[in-house]
């Protein structure tokens, strides 16, 4: 699986829902589009030779303050877990992942409710950090 990745960097997943109230189900949850509204990629590349996913730790910073911590044992236990699952789902269904597709293999830590006009940073240990400004 690491021969297959050419580098990894940090990433926000903004999760967002069409379902009132996240009232929502498995069937509505794949309808939703996984509730992915949009992902901002940090711009610092690395080779997976240089970090262990496993160990690396996160801090989701709203406004400076921290709103959430992780690490990546929490992503289905390592998050090459869930790059596996997805590679080898993919080829089940005969449409193989290709060179430069993007994977985000999951959350490190809990999910933050987020408002229009905060600052967020996410800081990955040993990966470096994305920000975002949540607009109106």
């Amino acid at each position: 699986m690491k021969k297959a990745i050419e580098y990894v960097v940090p990433a926000i997943e903004i999760v967002d829902s069409r379902i009132t109230d996240w009232r929502i189900s498995f069937a509505d949850t794949v309808a939703d589009n996984g509730s992915s509204a949009f992902y901002v990629l940090g711009e610092q590349r690395m080779s997976l030779k240089d970090l262990d996913l496993y160990t690396c730790g996160m801090v989701l910073e709203v406004n400076g303050e921290i709103a959430s911590l992780g690490a990546g044992a929490a992503c289905l236990g390592h998050p090459l877990n869930a790059a596996a699952w997805l590679a080898q789902t993919m080829i089940n269904r005969g449409q193989p992942l290709k060179a430069g597709q993007v994977i985000l293999t999951g959350a490190l830590g809990p999910m933050v409710d987020l408002q229009a006009g905060q600052q967020i940073c996410a800081k990955i240990s040993g990966l470096g950090q994305v920000s975002i400004e949540i607009q109106p």
